[in-house]
């Protein structure tokens, strides 16, 4: 039987890498380095990394196809709150694949695009947040505002603690470095 990491464990080591990262950059803004290290918890799961589905159950893998799907919302709150899950989610991806996977974003020439649609993903969440009379818009807007900083303090994490091995597929090397400190902790149990 195989031994799942928690959740709060993971978070921990996603949490001190991003915080070691972040001092070693002169970041030192707790509440975005949480935030960071929730987004690297969650999207350590390739399930929650595509976790959209259009309309015929497809995983929704770019990010044209995930703003074309918030076209389509219906009003009202339920359709405001929707929205605001999608450009949550949106800023979260474009975060995460811009900083974590820079090198394969890059290739494929979406750099920029990734960088404006996620600062204008986390600028419309708190908008949203804002007219929907939630706290937090404030974090949301720094995410906004630094996006590119963000960004690059992740591809700089990932050049410091997660970098593949010479001709190494990133994708393949960040999971199997994520894999080996889950088998070395789950063994200190």
């Amino acid at each position: 039987m195989e031994k799942k990491v928690s959740p709060d464990r993971l978070h921990n080591f996603f949490h001190e890498l991003t915080r070691r990262s972040f001092r070693q950059l002169g970041i030192d803004d707790a509440t975005v380095a949480t935030y960071v290290a929730d987004v690297l918890t969650d999207f350590s799961a390739t399930d929650s990394l595509y976790r959209l589905r259009s309309r015929a159950g497809k995983k929704m893998e770019s990010v044209v196809e995930i703003l074309s799907a918030t076209r389509h919302e219906g009003a009202g709150d339920a359709g405001l709150l929707r929205e605001r899950a999608v450009r949550k989610y949106l800023g979260d991806y474009t975060l995460f694949m811009s900083g974590i996977f820079r090198s394969h974003v890059e290739k494929r020439g979406f750099l920029d695009y990734y960088l404006q649609e996620g600062s204008r993903s986390y600028w419309t969440v708190s908008e949203m947040d804002i007219s929907l009379y939630r706290t937090g818009f404030i974090l949301f807007q720094e995410l906004s505002k630094k996006f590119e900083y963000y960004s690059g303090a992740l591809d700089y994490m990932r050049k410091a603690y997660f970098a593949p091995a010479p001709g190494e597929d990133p994708f393949a090397g960040f999971v199997r470095q994520i894999e080996g400190w889950m088998k070395v902790n789950l063994t200190e149990n």
